[in-house]
């Protein structure tokens, strides 16, 4: 097996469009730290308009992330 240096992502978030849709939008990339201790890295170059809540989703180079999940509303849970 061959080390062909740290492993690169590419950084996701969610963007909301209107209250029911959203899709993922690509805002940067990230690796693994490659000093032996587990640091990662990343540059995120954009974010979207209006903000975003924090969450950033990466995946390896290449990937695509899953379908986003649905919007959550107040009192509502995953089994309703």
């Amino acid at each position: 097996m061959t080390d062909d240096g740290p492993q690169k992502y590419t950084a996701f978030t969610q963007r909301r469009k209107g209250k029911k849709f959203s899709h993922w939008l690509e805002i940067g990339i990230g690796q693994l730290g490659s000093d032996g201790v587990i640091i990662f890295h990343a540059s995120l170059d954009r974010l979207p308009i209006g903000g975003f809540d924090g969450e950033v989703y990466f995946v390896p180079v290449g990937s695509q992330p899953p379908p986003p999940p649905e919007p959550q509303r107040p009192g509502q849970s995953d089994e309703n």
